[in-house]
């Protein structure tokens, strides 16, 4: 009798992740490998189940060490600029944040990683943070007296709000004065990961770059980034992976 034919399971499609550093400085700091952090933004329909296990199939792979950056408590004032009520942003932030967590906690899990704290920057880590506090008292003064940052921060945040807006509405100058208070608690990271997270370099990681970032690490801002950070943009690939 002829033999029945094996079975074959079907392959399982996967996102690939391919890092393109901005400039030089941010190549020198990828090519170490020391420490990425990988930024998850709340709120974001980019962020899906299968793309955060991608991003941390990856960092866990690509890096000696590696961070989840994720501005849960920060989200609040972007709701906030857009008309949320304190109370409410506040609830609908947490909630968020938690959400993605989950999903972040879920990812390292199944890469064997069952203590997830040590691998998350929120807000609450971020609050008790000594060197994080340190810049972002830094990045507030510079905002307060250098009219040109403050400049560029405020058309951060309008980059922001205008996704979120109604077409064809632009954010008011109230609602970017609000809103701006995101931008101004991620900048750190942007600017100083390692010396939050105690590693000799690193590079900061996410899917976009607006023009105020790519102005930072070409050193065209009153600010400028520490020589060991750096800051990759992530293209994702499909490709096959077989069970």
């Amino acid at each position: 009798m002829p033999s029945e034919p094996l079975a074959i399971k079907p392959t399982k499609p996967v996102e690939l992740i391919r890092a393109e550093p901005l400039t030089a400085r941010c190549r020198a700091a990828f090519a170490g490998r020391v420490h990425a952090c990988l930024g998850i933004s709340p709120f974001n329909s980019h962020f899906s189940a299968e793309r955060i296990a991608a991003l941390v199939r990856w960092g866990l792979t690509a890096f000696a060490r590696v961070h989840f950056f994720v501005p849960d408590t920060a989200a609040v004032h972007t709701l906030e600029a857009l008309g949320c009520p304190p109370e409410k942003a506040a609830w609908k932030a947490r909630r968020q944040g938690q959400y993605v967590r989950n999903k972040i906690t879920k990812a390292l899990a199944d890469n064997g990683v069952l203590d997830p704290g040590p691998y998350l920057l929120d807000g609450q880590a971020l609050a008790a943070n000594p060197s994080y506090q340190e810049l972002t008292a830094q990045v507030e003064h510079h905002f307060r007296s250098d009219s040109s940052f403050a400049q560029a921060c405020l058309n951060a945040s309008a980059w922001v709000l205008e996704r979120r807006l109604p077409p064809g509405q632009q954010p008011t100058h109230a609602q970017l004065r609000g809103a701006v208070r995101y931008f101004l608690a991620e900048l750190p990271l942007f600017l100083d990961t390692p010396r939050i997270t105690g590693t000799a370099a690193s590079v900061f990681c996410y899917h976009e770059v607006p023009q105020v970032l790519a102005d930072l690490y070409h050193h065209q801002m009153a600010l400028r980034p520490a020589p060991n950070q750096g800051f990759c943009r992530l293209r994702t690939t499909s490709g096959i992976r077989h069970p």
